[in-house]
């Protein structure tokens, strides 16, 4: 099947999935409760889930190498060459994210400190977190243009050149064995601070984290070099990049001698260099492409996944899931069972239990994404590590990560991040009207109660038929035979339905808290 038909295999099915549809939901702050009881829906939905396998299992059946996807190079295109190409445009991208980053630690440590006066806590959380993200998966990989740590430097070792001291890099040799682990821990940092921290609004303890962030990345670059801790310790450069994979843009150096001296994992690609922003900076502006591709093709490009970064995808899935659950009723209850502890213990003390469920989700996560793991290699007699199987699939789990957060947060975009209207105008809180939209005021009834949930639940059936297609396609790649591979995917439809569900379920819960739980606890008011 090509990609442009099976693109449209989610929404035949998100149709079905509409009418199978009594849960209480939320649409910030109001219950809403569903015309049918919520086991139709999970039924419904593991219905679809079941019957897109059926059809990937039927209309699938070719091995298709990682380059044989469609490209088509958009720098082609005389007038789009002519508006993306010129050095102006990349510089101005720079500057607007190192003034970004400035007015994010300006505001936070000059402004108001009450949140919705401030402009840090609504563009960090909601603008550049949540919409950035979405952007990049759906779009492209923007963060590699903007990312203020890059640009800053870029700057300060340009000028380091031009004085005695040569340049600011000292090119240690970066120890094979920490990997990617360092973003992995700074991505945790991040994350605990989102959902867990209660003073993550605050406009200084964001400037502060910032700052904190700042000084560990430029020393990272300084000493293991530049490319190095982009690639394996620079938190969101790794996570965007995985969200970049699914997008339907790539850039792509056409030349394979440009990677002579790259030791990223481009030189083993069979369809060249693809996403290597190293390799694409340095290269002749005739070697580049910026091609436009089907969505999800870059999450099965076949690359060689080591335990690092499969822990990594792991966490971002399981993160998520984390975020749903400290704000659904059951969770609440378990609050409230151990709130004589918390209290005994001090402030801090009601930091104890969701800091527990980020680390033990994960680790359940890992253990259950394993056990299947060796279910998949038990039914195709695959004579591989349990570990290999585990890897050989992790990317096709993307796309559940990717429709979780964006169905889990879209809302909190859309309505919040109409806060950044009239904060552009008054980044400080000190009553500017720069730009004549200080007085702009938020429309909350933009979304209804019922587009949310019926959003939601359509979100998170496409993210799992994705799954299913892409899953399929790397076990023809992997295993090479097409009856093995369709009794592999046997325990991962079990997994895929498992986690449909309980998604399902844990965004169907009523949240009795006004006040979110996200690093957000005055936006809702």
């Amino acid at each position: 099947m090509r990609p442009a038909h099976w693109l449209a295999v989610p929404g035949v099915l998100l149709l079905v999935a509409a009418f199978v549809a009594r849960a209480e939901a939320h649409g910030f702050g109001q219950r809403y409760t569903l015309p049918v009881p919520l086991w139709l829906y999970l039924y419904g939905s593991a219905a679809v889930v079941i019957l897109s396998f059926v059809l990937v299992g039927f209309f699938v059946g070719e091995d298709r190498g990682p380059g044989r996807y469609r490209r088509y190079d958009l720098l082609r295109v005389r007038w789009v060459q002519t508006l993306l190409t010129p050095p102006a445009l990349l510089l101005a991208l720079r500057v607007l994210g190192v003034g970004l980053f400035a007015l994010v630690v300006l505001s936070g440590i000059l402004g108001e400190q009450a949140p919705s006066l401030n402009f840090a806590p609504t563009f960090v959380w909601v603008i550049w977190w949540v919409g950035l993200g979405i952007f990049i998966a759906l779009v492209g990989n923007l963060w590699a243009l903007v990312n203020p740590w890059k640009t800053i430097f870029d700057w300060a070792d340009a000028l380091a050149a031009r004085l005695p001291v040569g340049g600011l890099e000292l090119h240690a040799p970066y120890p094979r064995w920490l990997g990617m682990w360092p973003a992995l821990v700074l991505y945790f940092a991040f994350v605990w601070l989102e959902i867990v921290f209660a003073g993550a609004p605050r406009p200084s303890n964001i400037a502060l984290f910032a700052l904190l962030y700042s000084v560990i990345t430029w020393t990272g670059m300084t000493y293991f070099g530049r490319d190095v801790w982009l690639r394996q310790g620079e938190a969101f450069s790794v996570f965007f990049g995985i969200l970049a994979r699914f997008a339907p843009t790539e850039v792509r150096v056409t030349d394979p001698r440009v990677c002579a001296d790259c030791d990223t994992s481009c030189q083993s690609q069979s369809d060249g260099c693809v996403n290597c922003y190293e390799c694409f900076e340095f290269a002749d502006p005739a070697q580049r492409e910026l091609n436009v591709r089907p969505w999800a093709v870059g999450l099965v490009r076949g690359e060689e996944i080591k335990g690092d970064r499969l822990a990594f995808v792991l966490f971002m899935l399981a993160s998520v899931t984390v975020d749903g659950l400290l704000v659904t009723s059951a969770w609440l209850q378990l609050e409230s069972l151990t709130s004589p502890v918390a209290q005994a213990v001090g402030g801090w003390g009601y930091t104890v239990l969701p800091t527990l469920g980020l680390l033990v989700v994960p680790v359940l996560f890992g253990v259950i994404y394993y056990v299947f793991a060796g279910l998949m290699r038990r039914a195709s007699a695959w004579d591989e590590r349990v570990h290999t199987v585990a890897a050989g699939f992790v990317y096709s789990l993307v796309p559940i990560a990717l429709a979780y957060q964006i169905a889990h947060y879209y809302t909190l975009l859309l309505i919040q991040g109409q806060s950044v209207i009239p904060l552009l105008s008054d980044p400080f809180g000190w009553g500017w009207n720069i730009f004549g939209t200080a007085s702009y005021t938020v429309n909350t009834a933009l979304l209804g109660a019922a587009f949310v949930w019926y959003s939601q639940v359509a979100l998170i059936v496409a993210g799992h038929v994705i799954a299913v297609y892409l899953a399929h396609v790397l076990a023809l790649r992997l295993l090479r035979n097409p009856r093995r591979a369709l009794r592999s995917q046997y325990p991962m439809l079990a997994l895929m339905v498992l986690y449909t569900v309980s998604s399902l379920w844990i965004l169907s819960q009523p949240i009795i808290e006004e006040e979110s739980r996200a690093g957000l606890l005055l936006y809702l008011k």
